[in-house]
């Protein structure tokens, strides 16, 4: 490991210190002996798994300008595959599982999947009169899946122009700067400072998804929930 990757190892206590001061709600400031120990330790977990995402983010930026590629990614980028990793709507099925850079559809009534979601973000819209369709975005591109900055593209064109009742973002939301839906980590290049999440920015994931797939703010709802897997009705 790189000196820069040590001095990225050396940020996560700072991390670690404000994230009491993170989590908004009225559980936050309770008390912790009022709480199970159950729940303090789940709690506990779940910061730590935020945490070594950050820092996942961290270390990736100090690669990308240290690397002798790293040139490479100063060029203008080009998607690696001609379509979206999708289902179509003329296909959709009654249940789907939608796994990280895929999107996807399920029938009015149907059962959508996100499994293993750790430090991604899924995006499911509810369709009027019945149906899901869903992102799993992932911080890093699976190879042959979309890229973080290519899943609201995907999903607007899933979507079409059908009317939209709501717009669900749920996972490790303090893991996510809002930016990462316009620009893939791995599309920095030399000399380019890598954004890294402080807060979580429920408000800035909510307008970068508005905005990604041309819908009103209003429609979107962001949810910092525990990792595992996501079952979406």
């Amino acid at each position: 490991m790189g000196s820069e990757s040590l001095m990225a190892v050396g940020r996560v206590p700072r991390f670690v210190s404000g994230l009491s001061r993170r989590r908004s709600g009225a559980a936050v400031d309770r008390d912790p002996r009022h709480l199970p120990h159950l729940v303090i330790v789940a709690k506990i977990v779940i910061e730590l798994k935020r945490v070594i995402a950050t820092l996942a983010v961290a270390l990736v930026g100090a690669a990308t300008l240290t690397s002798p590629s790293a040139a490479a990614g100063t060029a203008p980028y080009e998607p690696t595959h001609a379509g979206p990793r999708a289902v179509s709507s003329l296909a959709a099925p009654a249940s789907a599982t939608v796994t990280e850079g895929q999107v996807k559809e399920v029938v009015p009534g149907g059962v959508m999947t996100y499994p293993s979601v750790t430090s991604c973000l899924t995006v499911t819209v509810r369709v009027r009169g019945g149906g899901l369709v869903g992102a799993h975005a992932s911080l890093f591109q699976v190879p042959g899946e979309l890229r973080s900055d290519e899943i609201l593209g995907a999903l607007k064109q899933l979507v079409g122009g059908r009317p939209v009742a709501a717009i669900e973002v749920r996972g490790a939301v303090g893991a996510w700067h809002p930016s990462y839906f316009v620009k893939a980590l791995e599309s920095y290049g030399e000399g380019e400072q890598v954004p890294i999440p402080e807060d979580p920015d429920f408000n800035g994931i909510a307008q970068a998804v508005s905005r990604g797939l041309e819908l009103p703010r209003g429609l979107v709802t962001v949810e910092d929930v525990p990792d595992g897997d996501q079952i979406i009705r």
